[in-house]
């Protein structure tokens, strides 16, 4: 699917209409599984598994300051391609199996935005894992690609057993009323997208704060930005690191290079910018392992320095994990 503006707000604009049922807004119908993409592997005494909802073409409109001549060069270095709906990013999800109990990091995107997402569940199928078995879901954020796939065509919890973890600025938001009609009516659809997904989970929300503890070995971290109450998670496990990072980088070909680049999703882009080279900083210094919702799957590696600009260094695959 190619996201352009025009998509973009229709998949909003339908949400008002319904905002009185208890169904979720639905863009299209996901269409027949094409992949099972799913990558496992070991964080300390951790098992994580790297889970494929699948892509996205964002359109030149989406990106500001496109200029396709550099952002094709860009992506060939990465032997990649503009796509002629854009520029083709994965959206990924990611489960962590640790002391006995399972979490997922986002929840994929159901059939909000169109055919060629809405692939989580095939991924745990292939992994035998069973929505009922997920003990919670740690969300980075509440936007349709990470909190989708939380509610089904009927507007029910898909996780019957999960408890929810969102920060507690990022609930207030897409909840506030002053901060929905003080939008577009083209993008208060959103706000309803939001509050649809996570209104079966009310008795069971784990609203954090900065950075907080949600269970043993999973801290949040606030990474603001892209919205405002947008959060990374750091799973520690016998001495090893990785930090879950969201949708600090939405397109792994051109956002290290060039770290200033954002895209029409960020909410504050100059807050988003900082938040991104503080911790690209970061992960530099501390030599830390990194995933992300849209780095290039499985989203494994680590951030180094050359000259001026960041490179993102793929970590080696892990066999037999």
């Amino acid at each position: 699917m190619s996201m352009n503006r025009r998509n973009f707000l229709f998949t909003a604009a339908a949400a008002p209409a319904l905002a009185a049922a208890p169904v979720p807004v639905v863009a299209s119908t996901p269409s027949e599984s094409r992949f099972q993409g799913t990558y496992r592997f070991r964080v300390g005494d951790a098992t994580v598994t790297a889970l494929l909802d699948g892509y996205l073409d964002a359109a030149p409109e989406m990106i500001p300051g496109f200029e396709a001549a550099s952002v094709s060069a860009a992506l060939e270095r990465s032997q990649q391609k503009l796509f002629p709906g854009g520029v083709r990013i994965p959206v990924n999800a990611f489960l962590i199996e640790i002391g006995g109990r399972r979490v997922l990091v986002d929840a994929g995107t159901s059939s909000f935005l169109g055919d060629t997402l809405g692939d989580l569940n095939t991924a745990l199928a292939a992994i035998n894992v069973s929505a009922d078995s997920i003990d919670m879901v740690a969300l980075t954020h509440i936007h349709p690609d990470h909190s989708g796939g939380l509610i089904d065509a009927n507007g029910a919890a898909v996780f019957a057993n999960a408890q929810i973890a969102v920060g507690q600025t990022e609930y207030g938001f897409w909840h506030d009323d002053a901060i929905m009609a003080s939008v577009p009516e083209s993008s208060r659809g959103f706000f309803q997208i939001a509050r649809n997904t996570i209104a079966p989970y009310a008795d069971r929300l784990i609203m954090q704060s900065g950075e907080q503890e949600v269970l043993p070995g999973l801290t949040s971290l606030p990474l603001p930005g892209h919205t405002p109450g947008h959060a990374g998670y750091l799973l520690q496990s016998s001495g090893e690191q990785l930090l879950f990072w969201g949708d600090l980088v939405h397109m792994t070909a051109l956002q290290f290079d060039n770290p200033n680049l954002t895209i029409a999703f960020d909410t504050d882009a100059k807050q988003t910018v900082e938040t991104r080279i503080g911790m690209f900083d970061r992960a530099v210094a501390d030599n830390l392992l990194v995933t992300g919702s849209h780095l290039d799957f499985p989203g494994l590696g680590k951030v180094r320095t050359s000259g001026d600009s960041y490179v993102y260094q793929p970590a080696p695959w892990q066999y037999g994990a």
